[in-house]
């Protein structure tokens, strides 16, 4: 039987009014610290962003979106966050905000392959 790995996962929301506290999911960010896993996923769909507020812009969210894979790839094109220990970028990534991208809480999970759970918890929670 194949040794299972602690992971930690949240959801990349879309918030267009904070105030209203109404979000959709558009990403997954998964750390496995066993692994030496830290990635996300994401797709910015825009027709149903738009039904929450036309407001949006889109180039700024998919930018801010883009800014959480290069944070999780780390090295210098992940800025000063990106060269902090994976551990720390996550917590980094997943503290709380109040902005249009926010992340959920926190959940842990037990996983065989990082990168396969991560692709499972996107199509399950954003597809």
């Amino acid at each position: 039987m194949p040794e299972k790995h602690l992971f930690e996962y949240a959801v990349i929301r879309v918030m267009p009014r904070v105030e209203r506290e109404e979000f959709l999911n558009v990403g997954v960010i998964l750390y496995c610290s066993a692994q030496g896993f830290l990635q996300t996923m994401f797709e910015l769909p825009q027709e149903r962003l738009r039904a929450f507020s036309g407001e949006l812009d889109m180039r700024e969210l998919d930018e801010r979106l883009r800014a959480f894979k290069r944070i999780c790839a780390g090295r210098r094109e992940g800025g000063t966050i990106g060269q902090l220990p994976i551990a720390s970028r996550f917590r980094w990534l997943t503290a709380t905000r109040s902005t249009v991208v926010q992340v959920s809480p926190v959940h842990p999970g037990l996983c065989v392959n990082a990168e396969e759970t991560l692709a499972r918890l996107f199509a399950q929670l954003v597809q």
